[in-house]
């Protein structure tokens, strides 16, 4: 399943609301999200910096990791900028891929 990086930076009212239900209720609401679009929660980590939480995502394509990015953000509670991950794998791949392409001016 591919994955997916959650950059998460909590609105005020998202951060009144982690005070109040703590850090762990909230991993299990997003365990919770990611099994029901047939995903699952790989690692949940809260941080010190601009992004106030990081979560990696198994999801069975894009259009669940995107349905998961849009009713968190449509919440008003956090702000989330999802990035796919790649395999070394699957950069292997895409390195052995014959392409056209010109820079701009040549």
């Amino acid at each position: 399943m591919p994955k997916y990086l959650a950059h998460v930076s909590y609105t005020v009212e998202g951060l009144k609301g982690l005070l109040k239900d703590g850090g762990t209720k909230r991993r299990e609401v997003v365990v919770k999200l990611a099994e029901s679009l047939g995903g699952k929660l790989e690692a949940f980590y809260y941080a010190l910096g601009e992004d106030d939480l990081f979560v990696i995502f198994d999801f069975p394509e894009n259009v669940s990791a995107t349905s998961a990015s849009l009713i968190v953000n449509a919440s008003g509670a956090a702000n989330v900028r999802l990035t796919a991950l790649l395999t070394p794998e699957e950069v292997d791949q895409a390195v052995k891929k014959s392409v056209d392409y010109s820079p701009p001016g040549q």
